[in-house]
């Protein structure tokens, strides 16, 4: 018995002798040994390995490290004048609360989020992020604050772009091609929605091209179901590659929060509009002076036209260059340039593509039967908010 307990005495210590040598000069023998699941109340699991770098099916977390540090937070003020109240001119409140009490100045505040698309500080962000504002300061991801001032504004657009001084390397954004977006494709939204923080959501292209939402002047927006909130205005749309492809604008909500429908201005538009502010200081447009409405099948009836395409001129600037070329209220629109005109919102931006003081020809639709002019392109005149500022 007692040369049997020998015997089992010698073979565990040499047993650890060798697993004590494996693990010190051999540890990787002991890991592709294979272990018996692990149990959790009578439950069988199975853990994945632990490994660095492992890939992350479905992850974009590269992306948004692409993309979010060239994402920045919007907080401007603006002094605003309150409604004079009768009671101060009644003198018993006056003698209570003082003569100078309507005068004290009051603040509102605003917040919203910006895109860094340069090294030099220029922020591209939305024109309503921005409109009346006396103070605006960003705040980058890093925790940075800067004062900034507005380099240009094209309220058609809804667009707007700032500066800000540039003491220190700034991360920049890199674009991408709206173009090649198809409807399906998975984008991300980063910003500052209520001012909690940068926050990313995700979804996907649910349309392209959406207009006639009464939002901007020139539309032709990037719908989304991603998550876009207030205070997301003027944050970054992006790919799965991180690339920017649009500005976040706009939402439709009943309540004031996301209802998954949210509308991007593609990066495109804000790319052409933003190299114009930047070269000349304004965004410049054509112009021939008209007033134009839908066309609605009874009208087309009236017209004795097949189909409710093209735009009736509603009325005509006198002197302007629509004018000039004998264009006249009634008269509807068929094709500008040799481009179709489908309706009054897509006769805007065909007519807005046009250079200044070129020469385009017009097809139009005047008692049962179709006549050409020739219009002198005019400038569009500023908008009525950006005269203002």
């Amino acid at each position: 018995m007692r040369r049997l307990w020998l015997t089992f005495a010698q073979t565990v210590t040499l047993c650890v002798a060798i697993l004590f040598v494996v693990k010190t000069l051999k540890p990787e023998w002991l890991n592709a040994w294979p272990t018996a699941p692990a149990s959790s109340g009578g439950a069988l699991i199975v853990e994945a390995p632990l490994s660095q770098g492992a890939s992350r099916p479905g992850s974009f977390a590269e992306a948004v490290q692409k993309a979010a540090p060239a994402v920045v937070y919007i907080f401007t003020s603006q002094e605003v004048q309150t409604p004079r109240s009768p009671f101060l001119n009644d003198p018993l409140f006056r003698r209570f609360f003082g003569d100078d009490y309507d005068t004290q100045p009051q603040r509102r505040s605003g917040l919203g989020s910006g895109v860094m698309v340069s090294a030099d500080g220029y922020i591209l962000t939305n024109y309503h992020v921005v409109e009346g504002a006396d103070e605006i300061e960003v705040a980058s991801s890093d925790g940075h604050k800067y004062k900034a001032r507005v380099a240009g504004t094209d309220p058609d657009s809804d667009l707007a772009i700032l500066r800000v001084p540039t003491d220190h390397k700034l991360p920049v954004i890199t674009f991408g091609n709206s173009d090649d977006l198809h409807v399906g494709d998975r984008v991300l939204a980063i910003g500052n929605p209520f001012g909690v923080g940068q926050t990313v959501t995700s979804g996907i292209v649910s349309a392209l091209g959406r207009s006639h939402l009464g939002i901007n002047t020139f539309e032709n927006f990037i719908q989304t179901d991603a998550a876009i909130n207030p205070g997301n205005s003027g944050g970054a749309l992006i790919d799965s590659n991180g690339n920017l492809i649009g500005i976040n604008t706009a939402i439709y909500s009943q309540s004031g929060g996301s209802l998954g429908i949210g509308f991007a201005i593609p990066v495109s538009l804000a790319k052409n509009v933003m190299e114009q502010i930047l070269k000349t200081g304004a965004v410049i447009r054509g112009w021939v002076g008209i007033e134009v409405q839908e066309i609605t099948p009874e009208l087309a009836e009236s017209f004795k036209r097949p189909d409710t395409k093209g735009a009736l001129i509603a009325g005509v600037m006198r002197g302007g260059p629509a004018d000039k070329a004998g264009i006249k209220p009634g008269d509807v629109l068929l094709r500008v340039a040799d481009k179709p005109v489908e309706d009054a919102q897509s006769m805007l931006g065909l007519i807005a593509a046009l250079q200044p003081g070129s020469t385009a020809r017009f097809i139009l639709w005047r008692e049962g039967r179709e006549i050409t002019v020739d219009v002198a392109i005019g400038k569009r005149p500023k908008p009525q908010a950006q005269a203002q500022r």
